[in-house]
């Protein structure tokens, strides 16, 4: 039963930090470069209607049942054969722990704060607010699709190992 577990929140914290690596990944290469070819309304509009958009279940449930199942794996797998796999989802807990970080500390507050200009057609400098955002935002986003994309590299490994050591 034990290692039925341990696989099982293995595949879950893999597939859910996969996920959200995605995400983070889209922005960086598709959503942002095309919206850096926008209007500064358009840019704010497009932006604020995505922050109201991703604030649904099916995120929440994914963003942090990223973090939780890996934690979970990673506390059963603390023992026995689990220890080769141990240090793999430890690194993945430490380096999602730095994408929530991250998200909670930058990014959300810049989406508030983007949030907060108001509505588009009755804001006076539309570049400020975009300027305020644009940059930083950015910056951010590319930080938690790295640290992000290397905990899902390391569950994955963790797979590798954990196959090597049921087989």
């Amino acid at each position: 039963m034990l290692s039925f577990l341990r696989v099982l929140s293995l595949i879950a914290a893999t597939l859910t930090t996969g996920l959200i690596a995605g995400l983070f990944y889209g922005f960086c290469c598709a959503v942002m470069p095309g919206l850096a070819a926008s209007s500064d309304r358009t840019f704010i509009e497009t932006m604020q209607n995505i922050n109201v958009a991703i604030l649904n279940g099916w995120f929440f449930l994914t963003f942090m049942g990223a973090l939780l199942t890996a934690i979970v794996a990673a506390a059963l797998h603390m023992g026995g054969s689990g220890w080769r796999v141990f240090p793999w989802i430890l690194a993945a807990v430490l380096f999602y722990l730095v994408t929530f970080v991250v998200t909670i500390a930058a990014n959300v507050p810049l989406n508030d704060a983007l949030m907060a200009a108001g509505d588009p057609a009755k804001i006076g400098d539309l570049a400020a607010v975009r300027h305020a955002f644009e940059n930083a935002w950015l910056g951010w986003n590319l930080v938690r699709a790295l640290t992000n994309t290397a905990a899902f590299g390391c569950l994955a490994w963790a797979l590798v190992m954990a196959g090597r050591t049921t087989a």
